[in-house]
């Protein structure tokens, strides 16, 4: 397949895992790529935080066991803050650095960063800038449509090119539409045809039909996926077949989707602990349980457990009651 090339780095153009606060940590992260993921980003980690040595902030930083291109993502207001963090960011050996223009979240964009700079574009330019002047490794950037409109997305769009990013994510929506409304595949197709750089869709990817909707009717370089793959991580293989041979595959049996999940859940201990490592785990169980037969009573027996004994015990129960 034609590889997508991402400043020095080359991606297989079929789809890649966004960065989502709480929930894209190493863990999910390496079960995403070996599902087919061809690019990973972290969790989005504050250049400030990072700049002051904490410790939390350089965990989440930490590379996957995979081969696929890793990046690690920022956020900040300050461009001589995300410059120096970024220099900070290298220590991890990402391949490369994301910027966050896109973060709808108050505690984010009260503090002037995230989607807030979305209003700035010359802010944007400056931060893509000092960034890209900081490092040695690509630079990319993911932005919304606009903070409350979309009539300046060509405008931010512009300001990461012009600053030196190497790639620009749009996610199609507005940050006052948070993840409600329909994505806006004309924002993304403007911005596409009007960039010279490599243009990623995100948005509302939940099927490898919604993936070939976007490459189709937005001319876009690469999907990201986000919520779409929490609890379907397989998702990603049904995009990569529907790229690479023409049709997807169904979902794997309940059997197979429990088996997913209790490694996935493993992982996660492996990393952080068994205390912490369930208490992070309960949210991702309760994903790959949804729409099952029972599910309630899962449910609420996943949201108290305390054990991974306890989740394999369930995980067999769901099996019997759905085979």
């Amino acid at each position: 397949m034609e590889k997508l090339k991402i400043g020095s780095i080359s991606v297989e153009r079929t789809s890649c895992l966004a960065p989502m606060a709480g929930v894209s940590d190493r863990a999910f992260r390496e079960l995403c790529s070996g599902f087919g993921a061809s690019m990973t980003v972290s969790e989005m980690v504050s250049a400030k935080a990072l700049t002051f040595g904490d410790e939390k902030s350089k965990q989440l930083l930490k590379r996957i066991k995979s081969d696929v291109p890793q990046g690690v993502q920022l956020f900040g207001a300050d461009p001589k803050t995300m410059a120096e963090a970024s220099k900070l960011a290298m220590e991890f050996l990402p391949d490369f650095i994301d910027i966050n223009f896109g973060c709808p979240a108050p505690k984010i964009t009260k503090s002037g960063s995230g989607s807030a700079l979305l209003k700035s574009p010359e802010n944007i330019e400056k931060i893509v800038y000092a960034v890209k002047s900081s490092v040695g490794v690509p630079v990319t950037a993911k932005i919304r449509t606009g903070w409350s409109d979309a009539s300046r997305v060509l405008d931010c769009a512009k300001a990461c090119e012009s600053g030196g990013a190497d790639a620009i994510t749009v996610h199609g929506r507005t940050r006052e539409q948070m993840y409600s409304p329909p994505v806006d595949l004309k924002s993304i197709e403007l911005v596409k045809k009007n960039l010279k750089i490599p243009v990623i869709g995100n948005g509302n990817i939940y099927s490898a039909s919604d993936a070939g909707k976007m490459y189709t009717e937005t001319g876009c370089d690469l999907v990201m996926v986000a919520r779409g793959a929490l609890g379907n991580p397989w998702l990603f293989y049904q995009i990569s077949s529907l790229k690479k041979n023409g049709y997807s595959f169904p979902d794997p049996p309940v059997s197979e989707k429990m088996r997913i999940m209790i490694e996935h859940v493993k992982k996660i201990i492996e990393y952080k602990g068994e205390k912490r490592g369930i208490n992070e785990a309960r949210k991702h169980a309760l994903w790959y349980t949804k729409g099952l037969r029972g599910s309630a009573e899962y449910r609420r027996k996943m949201s108290e457990m305390n054990s991974i004994e306890e989740l394999e015990e369930i995980a067999y129960k769901i099996m019997t009651e759905n085979s």
